[in-house]
């Protein structure tokens, strides 16, 4: 199998927040429309998800497990991605409750009570909170990150400063106007004036 750098974690939590984000937002729209025609298909639409998200969710977790106790870390990062693990964990066994109940909810044909709506609003809350951790164990604390751009001076590439108040890549009007014939009359007469300038000196 071919290497995911660092591991299938970050593959597998695209899916995992994607599905039960979804199921989320259809469980709110299907209480919204539990007296409508149209319920029974937004909510079947949500129950897929929320039990595909459930799959996906344990995955991800195993491979989170894996980069937890993988991944090169100090102590500030090893907090984070406790942090984040602790997180993933409570909003890992809240979905999953959540899938079961729905399992069993559909069984009975009972109707999308506001008990529910609330649980499954509380568990997006804790994966949008592991989320926004696991982004800040990776962007903030590098956990997971082989390698950054070395910037030094001197060095070619994208190092330098930007003007005040000037744009990401655009340069000065001086650096960004081509080289053309006006451009060189107006160093031409700039040389000419300099040497005038230096004669009256002399």
């Amino acid at each position: 199998m071919f290497e995911i750098i660092p591991n299938w974690h970050p593959v597998f939590v695209h899916f995992t927040v994607s599905t039960l984000t979804l199921a989320v937002v259809f469980y709110c729209l299907a209480y919204a429309l539990r007296k409508k025609v149209s319920y029974v298909a937004v909510k079947t639409f949500a129950d897929w998800n929320l039990w595909l998200g459930s799959g996906f969710i344990m995955v991800t977790a195993t491979a989170g497990w894996f980069a937890y106790n993988t991944v090169a870390h100090d102590g500030p990062s090893h907090a984070a991605m406790t942090d984040h693990r602790n997180w993933a964990l409570a909003a890992l066994v809240l979905f999953v409750v959540t899938a079961i109940w729905a399992f069993f909810r559909n069984r009975s044909d009972k109707i999308i009570n506001i008990g529910f709506t609330v649980i499954t609003l509380i568990a997006f809350l804790l994966l949008a909170s592991a989320a926004w951790r696991g982004g800040e164990a990776v962007y903030r604390y590098g956990l997971g990150v082989m390698s950054l751009p070395a910037v030094e001076e001197g060095q070619d590439g994208h190092n330098h400063e930007h003007a005040e108040g000037a744009e990401h890549g655009h340069s000065t009007l001086s650096d960004d106007l081509p080289m053309t014939k006006d451009n060189d009359v107006n160093k031409s007469t700039h040389h000419e004036d300099m040497h005038n300038n230096d004669g009256h000196k002399h």
